[in-house]
């Protein structure tokens, strides 16, 4: 991996494995991140953007591996690198496909052009999927795109973690009568997801609506099969509360 050079020089800089995890989170900056890589060459190297993306087990570098750590962003430029689990197994699932009749009695074409998330995601959504999936025939799509959180704190084990105005990105979101449904959407198979992905949009929406909120990752795959996993947070105010409700694998018929 291209930045565990840059990784393993920030570590050095600042003396990070002589930090006592498990007294406190070590708080990090994008100017600190920017000091240490400042000599790098590659864009990879040395970009804050590029180094702070781990949206996965195995995109952490070395070093975070080796100790188990990970990192979660706690302000506009700032972060905290914590010891513990940062992520949530998106497991196989064992049931059979259902096959789903789309609600739609016509062809849509233009959902046939490009291969991304939010493409298939739309026509899950369009043919019904994510209102039967949810059995909230009531949900509209309300939420899209880049917002900043509130200011929330929450536990990583036994670290409190206090976050404010941190950018989160939900690929939808859907209203209904009664619940709120985030959904975090992929085009390829996932096996691990950092929780951050889903707990962040689900504190955050929580700040703003007495619905209950629900969170949902979704996956399309090439075989034209859609996988839909809803997640829980048993304990709003946990991280690691993170628990799977229920798990279905769907062909849409036309």
């Amino acid at each position: 991996m291209a930045n565990n050079r840059s990784w393993k020089k920030i570590f050095d800089d600042y003396k990070i494995l002589k930090h006592d995890f498990n007294k406190s989170p070590f708080p990090l900056s994008a100017i600190q991140i920017k000091k240490s890589c400042q000599r790098f060459k590659e864009t990879g190297e040395k970009e804050v953007r590029i180094l702070c993306k781990q949206d996965s087990r195995e995109d952490r570098p070395e070093i975070f591996i080796n100790n188990g750590l990970f990192l979660l962003p706690t302000h506009n430029g700032e972060f905290v690198i914590i010891k513990g689990e940062g992520y949530v197994d998106i497991k196989p699932i064992k049931t059979s496909i259902k096959k789903y009749s789309s609600k739609l009695d016509f062809d849509l074409d233009t959902s046939k052009i490009g291969n991304s998330e939010m493409q298939h995601l739309d026509f899950a959504y369009a043919s019904s999927l994510i209102r039967t999936f949810t059995e909230d025939p009531s949900l509209v799509l309300t939420i899209r795109g880049r917002k900043y959180t509130p200011h929330f704190d929450f536990m990583v084990g036994e670290q409190k973690i206090e976050t404010e105005s941190v950018q989160t990105e939900v690929d939808a979101g859907y209203e209904g009568k009664n619940k709120v449904v985030l959904v975090e959407a992929k085009n390829s198979a996932t096996d691990n997801t950092i929780i951050r992905q889903l707990y962040y949009p689900f504190r955050q929406w929580q700040e703003h609506t007495k619905k209950k909120v629900y969170t949902l990752f979704f996956e399309k795959s090439t075989d034209g099969i859609y996988s839909i996993w809803q997640f829980e947070f048993t304990d709003p105010n946990n991280y690691n509360s993170i628990k799977l409700v229920k798990a279905e694998r769907f062909q849409i018929i036309l």
